[in-house]
């Protein structure tokens, strides 16, 4: 796996991009904190790629007492 700041990405793109399509995975720094990851395309298409299942977390979040909606108008009307 190979690690590029965001400056050395924008430059070598081309390059980066033939190293992922030979199988390389490109991490993509900001800041020396991994941003994005550059990977080949067939792996998204094989499903390697999968969302982490939240269903645990919901089940722990209580409902909420008041609506999301009614909230942003008492924000908004404080700001004025």
């Amino acid at each position: 796996m190979q690690r590029v700041n965001v400056r050395e990405a924008r430059q070598q793109i081309s390059r980066l991009l033939d190293a992922v399509v030979a199988g390389e995975e490109i991490v993509i720094m900001r800041r020396g904190k991994p941003t994005a990851r550059l990977i080949p395309a067939s792996e998204i298409k094989k499903g390697k790629i999968r969302f982490p299942d939240r269903s645990a977390l919901r089940a722990k979040v209580p409902p909420a007492k008041v609506p999301a909606a009614k909230l942003i108008r008492e924000m908004r009307d404080e700001r004025g």
